[in-house]
């Protein structure tokens, strides 16, 4: 089992910037993949950004906004996210892929206001 504990997120005027960040403890041995999804009210879960095993991904709305960032030593995930936008608000949720195996954080509000 891994745990996710996430932190930041919050209220933040449009064009502004937040930091989320995200522990994995537990059975971390052997996680391929990190990153983090969002989920809009009445919309689907979309991933935002990853790092797994020789890749970084980000969504189209996202790039050249946020950047991931990840220490393997740590078991850490970030995402710095500037320029932010009222579009942007959702329920931000840490991701960590290990082996066949998928967990999540408990999620962290972003709302960005006008």
């Amino acid at each position: 089992q891994v745990q996710l504990v996430e932190s930041g997120g919050g209220l933040v005027q449009a064009g502004g910037s937040l930091r989320l960040s995200c522990a994995a403890s537990g059975s971390t041995f052997g996680i391929n993949a990190m990153g983090w999804y969002r989920q809009a009210p009445g919309k689907q879960r979309e991933l935002v950004a990853i790092i797994s095993i020789g890749a970084t991904n980000y969504a189209d709305s996202v790039k050249g906004r946020f950047t991931i960032s990840r220490d393997n030593a740590k078991n850490t995930v970030d995402l710095q996210m500037n320029l932010l936008k009222p579009e942007d608000t959702a329920v931000y949720y840490c991701y960590v892929g290990r082996r066949e195996y998928s967990y999540w954080g408990q999620g962290t509000q972003v709302t960005v206001s006008l």
